[in-house]
């Protein structure tokens, strides 16, 4: 049976999500369709796009992303921290951005606030918290991305209809270990589809983002986000409100991808030395390759000894993530955790992660 995604949810388990959105019959309407020889490439584009200025908007971080031709992955962080820090304002003005308000709000934030009475002020106010609580909801995020996508590409074709899946999967990401196995396995899916040789010429994806910004990436510093300190579907939208046209929100900013931190001491940041991280998913995308497999020096890259991850059963689960784990993706301590927490008798993928993450005995 399918579960409410507010028990797959919970910022109080893991800021760290994988999700994953397909699109209907898992026709490949973002790629070139074998059947009819159309090419919709250029849809790819949007995705990624609009997944970094959706980023800017949201207090959700983006730390890896890969669009396919039917589908698209995307590795995220709640900071729910940062939303409850934003003002009145500033809550307004990043869903605005997105969304027709009602009259109240489009007054408050204008000239005529002054002429406002107290009753309409609080509940402008009162819109502010729904909001609020909306800029760092993971369903908000993909259902604003996936709307947007949907309605560019049924205008393209002059249809109407669903373009994605009624509901998309996530899961949820429960340690270091899970994040790093996520991280990877999403920019990696290019490779293993065969649809690219490596991860530089894997287009759109973020480890292609960040190899191409390399010199930005090694030499700038970490910069703070700004305001840092029961079913799947979000609730309706208000009355007077409505997602805003692509034209409207063409111009609206791309932000970077989240930035690495070796210290692992930055909440906002992926917790490994970018340097290790490169050099795992180059290893393991070319070990993964038939045709490679013996020509690479077996060398384990650092990062995989300091978390205790046995590489030979990586590279095993590595192109069967989404199969062999289910909503959660953890250190078996962790799922355990979870299950206690969820008051659940059993988490899909606990032998993987048995497996996968339990730490190699000392030789």
């Amino acid at each position: 049976m399918t579960s409410p995604r507010s028990a797959l949810v919970s910022v109080e388990d893991t800021p760290w999500y994988h999700c994953v959105s397909r699109c209907v019959r898992r026709a490949f309407l973002c790629g070139e369709d074998p059947f009819s020889g159309e090419n919709f490439d250029h849809r790819r584009g949007w995705i990624a796009e609009r997944i970094m200025q959706l980023a800017g908007i949201f207090a959700i971080d983006v730390a890896a992303y890969a669009v396919m031709s039917n589908h698209y992955h995307v590795v995220v962080r709640i900071d729910r921290e940062r939303a409850l820090g934003w003002s009145v304002e500033q809550v307004l003005q990043r869903w605005t951005e997105l969304f027709s308000g009602p009259l109240l709000v489009t007054r408050y934030l204008s000239d005529a606030r002054a002429e406002m009475c107290d009753a309409e002020i609080a509940k402008v106010e009162e819109l502010a918290d729904t909001y609020r609580a909306r800029l760092y909801d993971l369903s908000w995020f993909m259902r604003t991305l996936n709307e947007h996508i949907a309605r560019q590409a049924n205008a393209e074709d002059k249809v109407k209809g669903r373009f994605w899946e009624g509901r998309f999967k996530s899961q949820a990401l429960l340690d270091e270990q899970a994040l790093l196995a996520a991280m990877a396995y999403v920019d990696l899916n290019p490779v293993r589809a065969g649809i690219a040789e490596t991860p530089e010429a894997s287009d759109y994806t973020s480890i292609q983002a960040r190899i191409e910004a390399v010199p930005e990436t090694l030499d700038s510093e970490i910069t703070a986000p700004e305001g840092s300190p029961a079913d799947g579907s979000p609730s309706a939208v208000l009355e007077g409100e409505t997602l805003r046209s692509e034209d409207e929100t063409r111009a609206l900013p791309k932000i970077p991808l989240m930035p690495f931190d070796a210290t692992a001491q930055t909440p906002w940041a992926v917790p490994f030395a970018f340097e290790d991280y490169l050099e795992l998913v180059d290893w393991t995308g070319r070990a993964v390759r038939a045709d490679k497999r013996g020509h690479i020096e077996a060398q384990l890259p650092r990062i995989l000894d300091r978390l205790n991850i046995d590489g030979e059963r990586f590279l095993g689960y590595a192109n069967r993530l989404l199969e062999v784990f289910g909503t959660a993706i953890g250190a078996p301590q962790a799922m355990t955790s979870l299950c206690a927490r969820r008051q659940a008798k059993y988490l899909r993928g606990m032998r993987a992660a048995r497996e996968l993450f339990a730490p190699r005995m000392a030789a």
